[in-house]
């Protein structure tokens, strides 16, 4: 299954499959409506602490990443059924508000959930 990861200011596509926000906090500007998401998932984004200590600066990327991923491992099965979810739409597309597209949250998930899809189809 694809994980693809887009802002939630674009334009939602049927090719989407799966809308997930992975952000804590509702997107500014964004009515739920327009957001056409199946889910948000707002106990899997990173904590208000970690959030705001990495405050989207690409100098902290790499110790936002580990932290990040320490933070996930205690959600392996939550992250795990939201491939279950996903798995009948055959894509699963994450969410994120941030302007920066490499240096956020989903670029993270999207590495970890895609783990997950390697290790359980040997």
């Amino acid at each position: 299954m694809q994980i693809a990861i887009k802002r939630v200011y674009e334009k939602p596509d049927a090719s989407d499959g799966y809308r997930v926000l992975v952000d804590r906090i509702w997107p500014r500007g964004m009515k739920k409506e327009e957001a056409h998401v199946h889910e948000w998932l707002k106990d899997i984004a990173p904590s208000d602490a970690l959030r705001k200590w990495f405050g989207h600066d690409p100098k902290k990327w790499k110790a936002f990443k580990e932290k990040y991923e320490a933070e996930l491992s205690a959600h392996e099965s939550q992250l795990k059924d939201l491939l279950k979810k996903a798995q009948p739409y055959g894509k699963l597309t994450l969410l994120f508000g941030a302007k920066d597209e490499k240096h956020n949250q989903a670029v993270v998930l999207q590495e970890v959930m895609q783990k997950f899809i390697f290790t359980s189809h040997p």
